[in-house]
């Protein structure tokens, strides 16, 4: 019989081994990696993809990815997320009609407008905070500076130079295009010093297949679900209590964002069957990279770099701010208007743009008005009459 002790240091030393082993070529680690982090890829390629030669690039949670995707083409008809990332409301400058914004893009320029909204924005913000306080100070002079002001309208209008739908390449598109470059240079290392080309092969297969994905034209699809050169005016707001409202004049350039926002049930944007039959053949082509990469048992710390560098450049694709014309929305700054009062806000909007003030009155002031602000608003009704405006 072995001596117990024995039996023990065995057993230490296969361990030791064994963590040596994984730890100088931990091949199984990327396998498992490979199948999470699937919602990042997710809301890397509602980013990019969609035009051109999106560069997502190839990293952990492709497979995941791939899974998800299969499921949302199959059962919901659509690649994009379900949801938008920001609630928000439109609002039809002319009629007041609000919907519930279902549109993944302009949830995100109401995210990101802090990023992207004009210097006179920022300036007005500033002007309405102080003169808050001051009315605050005059009731307690130990107020504090209020952290958020009255509502802000700033007024854009399409531009004329750049068309609607066609997004603009940014930095994050760069990224891109500059990490897969990174990854193929990390991977011909080892083909480079070593001969070995596993790392290099599963890799380029996987920047292949990324790319293919991104490149599908469903994408293009329900991003821009929706009719052009439209001469409607919007709103958009996060809704009643809200900082800022975005509103977008109609001039014949841009796009019906009442159509992007209603969503794909709106416009006939479900996936069809060759993309049906794309997101499967991309699936299973996925499960058999993940198979073929199971088998690399040398120099796999090159392919845990590829796929860690990749998951920085997903992360960082997939929660970056962007201006409206990264989206294929591109805007021209015309106004803003901001002070102490909402209702004097919206007041001074429909001086200046007849019927946009007033539509944004049902969502601001669900309640109704008092009667000293019907009486302001018939009075600028008989003024535009008299100057025979609406």
């Amino acid at each position: 019989m072995t001596p117990l002790p024995s039996v023990f240091a065995a057993s230490a030393t296969a361990t030791k081994t064994n963590f040596t082993g994984q730890w100088v070529n931990p091949g199984d680690a990327f396998n498992v990696l490979l199948i999470l982090g699937g919602n990042i890829v997710g809301q890397a390629l509602a980013q990019l993809a969609g035009h051109g030669l999106p560069p997502v690039a190839f990293s952990f949670g492709w497979v995941g990815y791939s899974v998800s995707a299969l499921l949302s083409a199959v059962g919901e008809n659509k690649l994009l997320p379900s949801t938008p990332d920001c609630r928000c409301k439109l609002i039809n400058g002319k009629t007041g009609h609000a919907i519930e914004n279902s549109s993944w893009i302009v949830g995100r320029l109401v995210r990101d407008f802090p990023s992207w909204n004009h210097m006179l924005t920022v300036k007005k913000t500033t002007e309405v905070l102080d003169a808050r306080w001051k009315e605050l100070q005059a009731e307690d002079p130990n107020a504090k500076r209020p952290d958020r002001a009255s509502l802000l309208v700033t007024i854009y209008e399409p531009s004329t130079e750049h068309p609607a739908g066609v997004p603009q390449r940014d930095y994050l598109y760069w990224s891109g295009i500059c990490t897969s470059i990174l990854q193929l240079g990390i991977a011909a290392i080892p083909f480079g010093f070593f001969g070995d080309w596993g790392v290099l092969m599963v890799t380029a297969c996987g920047i292949s297949l990324a790319f293919i994905t991104a490149c599908l034209p469903q994408w293009r699809k329900e991003k821009w679900a929706c009719r052009r050169r439209s001469n409607d005016s919007y709103i958009i707001t996060r809704g009643n209590g809200a900082q800022h409202a975005i509103a977008i004049l109609g001039n014949g350039h841009g796009l019906n964002l009442e159509d992007l926002g209603a969503g794909q049930t709106n416009m006939n944007a479900s996936v069809n069957r060759l993309t049906k039959i794309s997101v499967v053949g991309l699936f299973i082509i996925w499960v058999l990279l993940l198979i073929t990469a199971s088998g690399l048992r040398t120099n796999t710390w090159f392919l845990l770099a590829v796929g860690g560098i990749g998951i920085l450049q997903n992360v960082f694709a997939a929660g970056c701010s962007r201006r409206p014309e990264n989206f294929g929305i591109p805007l021209r700054f015309v106004a803003v208007f901001g002070h102490t009062k909402v209702m004097r806000t919206l007041l001074d909007v429909e001086r200046r743009f007849p019927m946009l003030g007033r539509s944004m009155r049902g969502e601001f002031f669900p309640g109704g008005l008092r009667e000293s602000e019907i009486k302001e608003w018939h009075e600028l009704e008989a003024r535009k009459k008299t100057k025979g405006g609406i």
